[in-house]
């Protein structure tokens, strides 16, 4: 009977090879000794010890394994395992728990659902409030076009795994239970062919990472807690699989002047106390331009007033929420002489307890008098 040769030897790699050393001696083997590739009589038997060694020594688990016990240890992909091994070099309790619950568990084969993405956009308050068509610029996973997809080089095919021949399965016969257990081919994983000779752009994969650009028309009153799905703009699939979506999620920027209410727009608008005292036509700005509104003499600070429909259209609706304008009265900490003297002017005239005053039951002085001397006891003064 022939010995297998040494499984190192086989991939002309040294025993301290790395794995990616591994993976790429195996790759330029692979090309060489494919039947499809080379005719020679011996090739096909050259390509299965290949495949052989690779298995076990791709494996971190297998190649510990045989650096400590060589061909004669368990699992090593075809051995009768150790000397008097009742189970024939397998593990029946790992194997039947990874059957079941799923640590073995096989690959799915054929096309796959890509992958969903989510990409952040930045819109100014008014846009937001108004709609707006962006073109963004992400980066995504598409079918290859050199292979289309498939992961093989230009004029090869994927070929039939030699190992599971063809199923992407491995069914193997526990003797202490006489149970049959299937498990993922660990050469092809799953898939039932293995490439050979893998693509120049995708190196194998079947998919390659492209800049995709895309027109994202956005709805009038859109908010940061909204999202837009794109069906179809995520990731390409596996094998040709559908795309998954994307998922346009909002970055809304502050304003300056307004903030928003849930469709109300709030702008905080400051006048004078003359304003306030006397009344006045002021221009409010809104987002849409100037609006002159009359403000009635002896408005309080904080008092609001809603100019309607100049707020946020409504996502799902007709119609629009409105703006709502809070007066902030502003007291000046600077003064001219004549607004100085303006100003003690008209204090006199708001004298509570004028000089003289007669303070008799009933009248204004009296009431006020009361007034303050309730202050003041309030106050323990």
């Amino acid at each position: 009977m022939t010995s297998k040769r040494d499984y190192y030897e086989v991939l002309g790699v040294s025993r301290d090879a790395s794995p990616d050393e591994i993976r790429k001696a195996y790759r330029a083997l692979a090309r060489k000794y494919h039947p499809d590739v080379n005719k020679e009589a011996d090739a096909e038997a050259k390509f299965k010890e290949i495949n052989e060694a690779n298995t076990v020594l791709s494996d971190p688990d297998k190649r510990s394994m045989y650096d400590r016990f060589g061909h004669g240890g368990p699992s090593m992909g075809g051995g009768s395992g150790f000397s008097g091994d009742p189970f024939g070099g397998e593990d029946p309790f790992s194997t039947i728990f990874e059957s079941f619950f799923g640590g073995g568990g096989r690959t799915q084969r054929g096309p796959q659902r890509g992958a969903d993405l989510k990409y952040t956009l930045r819109l100014s308050f008014e846009e937001a409030v108004f709609g707006v068509e962006k073109e963004i610029e992400y980066r995504r996973l598409e079918s290859c076009q050199s292979c289309t997809g498939s992961g093989a080089q230009a004029g090869t095919e994927p070929i039939k795994c030699t190992r599971c021949n063809g199923t992407g399965e491995m069914r193997q016969r526990s003797a202490i239970f006489n149970m049959m257990t299937v498990t993922t081919c660990d050469v092809c994983r799953g898939e039932g062919t293995v490439i050979a000779i893998p693509c120049r752009d995708c190196r194998g994969e079947g998919r390659i990472r492209q800049p995709h650009k895309l027109t994202v028309k956005v709805p009038a009153g859109i908010d940061g807690q909204a999202q837009l799905r794109l069906n179809g703009e995520g990731e390409s699939g596996p094998r040709g699989g559908t795309a998954g979506n994307l998922y346009v999620v909002f970055d809304i920027q502050p304003h300056q002047f307004f903030r928003r209410d849930e469709n109300d727009i709030v702008l905080e608008l400051p006048i004078n106390v003359a304003q306030a005292a006397l009344g006045a036509d002021i221009q409010v700005p809104t987002l849409e331009g100037i609006e002159t509104v009359r403000i009635n003499a002896g408005i309080q600070n904080g008092t609001n007033f809603r100019l309607r429909g100049k707020g946020v259209p409504y996502l799902r609706g007709n119609g629009r929420g409105d703006q709502v304008v809070i007066t902030k009265v502003i007291i000046p900490d600077k003064l001219t002489e004549q607004q100085r003297l303006l100003f003690e002017a008209l204090a006199h005239t708001f004298e509570t307890r004028p000089a003289g005053g007669t303070g008799a039951p009933g009248s204004s002085d009296a009431d006020d008098a009361g007034l303050f001397d309730k202050i003041k006891n309030a106050l323990g003064l």
